[in-house]
């Protein structure tokens, strides 16, 4: 089964719409799909009520956990507190952080602002995060993420090498912005193992630590 927490539909840059995205990925042997489009702060209640409106329909047919979520996207590193603020009281599930990916000018910063705000819970594609954001990200239960992304998976192998000595929570990712970019099981293990993950690891970075992570968000969403 497959937790995926990153993935975009036509409400910012991907391809599908929020139903066929679900169905897709049902097809694909997805257990959890978190809908996280980018954004800031504008727009951001009427983009998780028109989310939340299709899940309702997507779980009542059919056998896959849909989250409702954002992705802070090239936010200014000082705003990333308001803007997370913002999406929990629109009722954001999870908030991802766009992180400092080697393949896009994000802003210096905002790792290490999105671990400090307390608000953030998965720093996607973090880039050349630092060894002292790394140690944050561990004791302030920030998951970070291996990246299936072309261009952003390369820093996989830093981030994977970083979280394993400091006992940080890596997931999987998929970043999906196409039909194609929906992961398998077979290949999200192929990432993790990729990115020089441990084999002794893997139970928790594609299960335990994902379940985890589902459980926090279940809370927000009253079960």
């Amino acid at each position: 089964m497959v937790f995926d927490f990153h993935t975009h539909t036509f409400w910012s840059d991907g391809e599908l719409s929020p139903m066929e995205q679900a169905r897709r990925a049902a097809q694909r042997g997805y257990r959890v799909l978190a809908l996280t489009d980018h954004m800031g702060v504008g727009g951001v209640p009427e983009l998780i009520r028109a989310l939340k409106a299709d899940r309702e329909i997507i779980e009542r047919y059919w056998p896959i956990t849909v989250v409702v979520g954002v992705e802070l996207t090239h936010v200014p590193a000082e705003a990333i507190p308001q803007a997370a603020q913002c999406a929990r009281d629109a009722g954001a599930e999870i908030v991802v952080l766009h992180g400092e990916t080697p393949v896009e000018p994000v802003p210096e910063g905002s790792n290490h602002a999105a671990i400090l705000s307390g608000l953030v819970d998965v720093i996607g594609h973090p880039g050349h995060i630092t060894e002292a954001d790394v140690r944050e990200a561990a004791a302030r239960g920030v998951y970070l993420e291996i990246s299936a992304r072309r261009g952003h998976s390369l820093t996989n192998g830093h981030v994977a090498r970083l979280a394993q000595r400091h006992g940080a929570k890596l997931i999987v990712n998929s970043d999906a912005h196409a039909p194609s970019d929906l992961l398998t099981a077979e290949f999200q293990r192929s990432v993790a193992l990729g990115a020089g993950i441990d084999a002794d690891l893997l139970p928790n970075v594609l299960q335990h630590w994902p379940e985890e992570l589902l459980q926090r968000v279940r809370a927000r969403r009253g079960g």
